[in-house]
């Protein structure tokens, strides 16, 4: 395997003098060297973190660091390798990484391991000899040899309030489970997922129509107003002391979200469809077969419609006898669904096409007839 697997700066690949072989490792260690020299007095901070989503966190970080009078400084940013986006299959840095760049970030202090546990990584870790690390959704497991580097420990900054929602998808778990409320928590990493000390958490109010994008970024807006109150405590040792144990007992899981969950069956009530809406919103979206009808000559297909914005209503006036047939009501495409509920469509998206208005869909059907489409039928067709 080619040493630049261990450790690589995407800006290596971009560059034309930036070289993966040996002269760029020689480069890299030098400005971690001179990195690790400057500002002494300053706590030294390591982010880590991937997705555009937790931009914020480095943000406040970056931006708080620039004051006079600032305790840290961020001495480097390790996220997740540059990997094929889009249709070009061009490859690209992470969204945190182009960030950085953004900001004027120094190429040379973003790391990017295939894992946090590379020897050549661990290596460069321990030259800048960072006083704390903090995580957002950096999305790598932290192995024991890494958590042992920092003084004052790895922070995670977390999308629930913890021990509840442990795992990949906090948010979408909880929006899925049409919860009221959350919050984000700050707890010491350990070796088991998400189950260390926490520090503090902040509870937050959630809206019956408040999307998972959304609501994950007020969670790690308010995770970085909450880190910040809180690094002078984690920096001087005393959060350590006053870190309270989770209780196990009381941990719920958040796992991964699977590709085939993002299908919509209307054999369930309306208000778990809408909350499965809310939940996937984003990646992977939620989706329904439904059967476009000709009346004049009977005519059937059938069609991938994304179900993007909904909210759930109680519709006892639906004939049972027609209950399989979509309505159009007050601007909403009614879709019939189980326990005398319905579910109203408000944007959809065709394969291929714009999200719509339900409006301007229904008018789009220009007198077809619209049907959902049984379990059976999907499973058949998938």
């Amino acid at each position: 395997m080619q040493s630049a697997l261990a450790i690589r700066r995407f800006y290596c690949c971009c560059c034309s003098n930036g070289g993966g072989g040996r002269g760029g490792a020689s480069s890299s260690s030098s400005a971690l060297s001179s990195a690790a020299q400057k500002k002494q007095r300053q706590h030294q901070l390591v982010f880590m973190g991937s997705p555009q989503i937790s931009a914020s966190v480095l943000d406040a970080l970056l931006n708080t660091s620039k004051h006079a009078d600032s305790i840290f400084q961020v001495a480097a940013i390790v996220t997740q390798p540059p990997s094929e986006r889009a249709r070009g299959r061009k490859v690209m840095p992470s969204p945190v990484a182009q960030h950085a760049l953004d900001r004027g970030f120094s190429p040379d202090l973003i790391f990017t391991p295939e894992k946090a546990g590379e020897e050549i990584f661990l290596a460069n870790l321990k030259t800048l000899q960072p006083d704390l690390c903090i995580t957002a959704a950096y999305g790598n497991i932290l192995p024991t040899r890494f958590l042992s580097i920092p003084q004052f420990g790895t922070v995670n900054v977390h999308p629930s309030l913890l021990p509840l929602y442990r795992g990949a998808a906090p948010v979408q778990r909880a929006l899925q489970d049409g919860v009221k409320e959350t919050g984000v928590s700050l707890a010491y990493t350990v070796r088991a997922l998400d189950a260390g000390p926490v520090i503090t958490s902040e509870k937050l109010r959630v809206d019956d129509q408040v999307k998972a994008p959304g609501l994950l970024s007020l969670l790690f807006d308010l995770g970085s107003k909450l880190l910040l109150r809180e690094l002078p405590s984690i920096l001087d040792g005393s959060a350590r002391i006053r870190a309270q144990a989770q209780d196990d007992s009381q941990a719920t899981l958040a796992p991964k979200i699977m590709p085939d969950e993002s299908w919509l069956s209307f054999d369930e009530e309306a208000i778990v469809l809408h909350n499965k809406v809310r939940a996937f919103a984003g990646w992977p979206g939620s989706r329904a077969k439904v059967c476009i009808t000709n009346p004049s000559n009977g005519h059937d297909s059938i069609v991938d419609l994304k179900i993007m914005t909904t909210r759930a209503s109680n519709h006892d006036s639906i004939d049972h006898g027609t209950r399989d047939y979509v309505t159009f009501v007050n601007g909403a495409l009614v879709f019939p669904c189980g326990g005398r509920s319905a579910l109203e469509v408000l944007e959809v998206q065709l394969p291929g096409k714009k999200v719509v208005n339900a409006t301007a869909f229904w008018n789009g059907l220009r007198g077809r007839q619209l049907k959902t489409v049984s379990q059976s039928v999907m499973a058949h067709s998938s």
